[in-house]
């Protein structure tokens, strides 16, 4: 049956062939086809729009047209053919790159801590990495990472590592981060993104870390609509930095 609903629309002019959508769509609605991302059919689209945050050039997008229903046990069938047929699953993503592969970094053990680089004088302090996980940007961060699973989430803008001279050991010790730029980066993509996360993994708490530059105020925006599309209420406080490496501001989100 034809409705009208909410679907993938795909961009071939924008889209590269890099796949990383099709690992993105827990549906298995879209497929690589002459070097371009295709659906395999509407019925297998819920119009949820999850791939949408895996493609680096913006050629996903959801609209609102007659299509074909979501089709739940269509999907469950399609699953179920390629479990029978599917060969081991790769070490990376179908680009090529392994900037997508999920891992979680175990804490260094204590002979680890012992052997780390004597700071020598003269040197600045080194606290060493508090990253914890990988991937980092939100673009490539799947809303199922386990890593996110009750986790106190750092939402940074891609420029405050770089000002920020102790975001390791002031910012991201003991958090989960994704990182991303609200000026250049697909805003919505970013909002649907975050909602499915704030919807499906318990987040503790959230931490937004931006430059005071007025481009970076939009991280604001992603993060209050995505908490009110998901519907949750989770603490949530904000950094400001400015553009030599010190902190402006900080409090609850504004």
């Amino acid at each position: 049956m034809r409705i009208m609903r909410k679907i993938i629309e795909i961009d071939e002019e924008l889209c590269n062939g890099c796949g990383q959508c099709v690992p993105g769509c827990a549906e298995g609605a879209l497929q690589i086809v002459n070097g371009k991302a295709q659906m395999l059919a509407e019925k297998y689209c819920d119009g949820l729009g999850a791939c949408l945050g895996e493609c680096p050039t913006g050629a996903l997008r959801i609209v609102e047209r007659e299509a074909d229903d979501f089709d739940e046990e269509a999907v469950e069938e399609l699953l179920r053919s390629r479990e029978e047929v599917r060969p081991p699953a790769p070490a990376t993503q179908p680009c090529g790159c392994p900037s997508a592969q999920i891992q979680s970094f175990q804490a260094a053990t204590p002979c680890q801590a012992a052997n780390k680089p004597v700071q020598l004088a003269g040197q600045a302090a080194l606290s060493g990495s508090a990253l914890s996980h990988w991937p980092v940007q939100i673009r490539l961060v799947p809303p199922s990472a386990p890593f996110l699973k009750n986790s106190d989430l750092l939402v940074a803008a891609d420029c405050v590592p770089v000002a920020y001279p102790h975001f390791h050991s002031n910012l991201l010790a003991g958090k989960t981060v994704m990182m991303g730029c609200p000026k250049f980066d697909d805003a919505e993509a970013y909002i649907q993104k975050f909602t499915e996360i704030f919807a499906t993994s318990s987040i503790n708490s959230i931490t937004m870390a931006i430059i005071e530059v007025p481009c970076c105020s939009q991280m604001r925006h992603i993060l209050k609509e995505a908490l009110k599309r998901a519907g949750k209420e989770i603490k949530a406080q904000e950094v400001v930095i400015s553009a030599r490496g010190e902190i402006i501001s900080k409090g609850p989100l504004a």
